[in-house]
């Protein structure tokens, strides 16, 4: 039996383990947490960093591994290059997973090659940032964010210099490397950034997943709340964004796999890449894509790793409107219960929950505190806008006392 090796057991890595396993292969997982729940799944479990690459590569030479994933996991993915790679499995190459997963070098990377960027630079220093704003190096608003994270953790918009000193120290506190970045604010031409994943065949894309990016602008504007389908670009827009997402892609030598991507229309008119994710999107992006289009994006990255040959992807565009909501809540306690009210319930085609009655819950500051995800269909346009706008008032979680 073909062994693959899955990085991340958590509730939303759990179908790449299903899949790799109705597959037929063995599954090996390696979690840092010892209550992750992926190792209920998988067939041997390593209680193991995932960013530990030597760890992790003496556990793939140990098990004599067919392939190896970091399904949905930023930190994971260098990893799982780099083992690949050592080891002379499929993968693309270690030095462009690593170039994708560091906001910092991507900035680097996207300037050099003439892409768009706005004014960025990486910081050690906590002082070097303060001098750097003193001289009005940057204009505001900035961003602040750990080059390393996931999940929007650790990042901050400033429109001033009120807050700039805990700003910083937030970023470095999320990020493994102690790196930060400093980069100017892109305003978004658009009401939603463009998100989604792609999926990569032999250098090329070969199926485009691109949607809607919402966000809940009374808890925290920086925190992706869910995705809406179809996308609200123009067509021309749409294919500036693809033509150089491609670019990258052929830059970077990129050979197979599926991709998380977020991108800005500014109000320039420009396009901006701001993150090529070198993994399958969390927040369950490639279930609702399946249910979208009928490309089944677990099962191409399972696959991929351990060698088959993908075929040409045929997908559909159907005339239906779909969005995924992550259900969040904006104060800290002990849930109750959660409830669907009328309007919303009818239009939930699929919801998985996180959080049972008696769990401690935090406020939503970034992805990994979603209470669960909700599915959606609509019958139009109007009625998705009216529902998405609406929703937080058509849930309500109810704490203990």
């Amino acid at each position: 039996m073909k062994k693959i090796l899955l990085l991340g057991g958590s509730k939303q890595q759990i179908p790449a383990i299903e899949c790799a396993k109705r597959k037929g292969y063995y599954t090996i997982l390696c979690d840092y947490l010892p209550d992750n729940p992926g190792q209920e799944v998988a067939d041997k479990f390593y209680l193991e960093s995932t960013t530990d690459k030597e760890a992790i590569l003496k556990i793939a030479q140990r098990e004599k591994i067919d392939g190896i994933v970091a399904y949905a996991s930023d930190p994971a993915a260098p990893t799982a290059a780099y083992v690949a790679e050592k080891l002379g499995l499929p993968t693309n190459p270690y030095k462009s997973v690593e170039i994708l997963g560091n906001k910092g070098l991507f900035r680097k990377f996207l300037k050099e090659n003439n892409f768009n960027v706005p004014i960025a630079k990486d910081y050690t220093d906590k002082n070097e940032i303060i001098d750097d704003i003193k001289k009005n190096v940057y204009n505001f608003p900035i961003m602040i964010k750990p080059v390393d994270s996931s999940g929007s953790k650790g990042i901050t918009k400033l429109l001033n210099k009120n807050n700039l000193e805990e700003s910083i120290d937030f970023a470095f506190e999320f990020s493994k490397s102690k790196t930060i970045i400093v980069e100017e604010y892109i305003e978004n031409k658009n009401k939603f950034m463009v998100g989604g994943d792609c999926f990569v065949v032999n250098g090329q894309v070969k199926f485009w997943g691109l949607l809607n990016c919402h966000r809940d602008i009374e808890v925290n504007p920086l925190v992706p709340v869910g995705k809406s389908y179809p996308l609200l670009v123009t067509s021309k827009e749409k294919i500036e964004i693809e033509k150089e997402i491609q670019r990258v892609m052929s830059l970077l030598d990129i050979n197979f796999g599926g991709f998380n991507i977020e991108v800005i229309i500014g109000k320039n008119n420009k396009i901006y890449l701001i993150e090529i994710g070198p993994r399958n999107g969390g927040n369950m992006i490639p279930d609702l894509l399946k249910i979208i289009h009928g490309v089944d994006m677990i099962d191409l990255t399972v696959e991929g790793a351990m060698g088959k040959n993908l075929k040409e992807l045929d997908y559909k565009e159907p005339n239906s409107f779909y969005a995924t909501h992550n259900i969040h809540s904006n104060k800290k306690g002990r849930l109750k219960e959660i409830i669907f009210l009328d309007g919303l319930k009818e239009k939930i085609i699929k919801k998985v929950i996180y959080k049972n009655e008696g769990d401690i819950i935090e406020c939503f500051d970034n992805a990994s505190k979603a209470l669960g995800i909700l599915f959606l269909k609509f019958n139009s346009y109007e009625e998705m806008k009216n529902i998405l706008e609406e929703i937080n008032n058509l849930i309500q979680i109810k704490l203990e006392g």
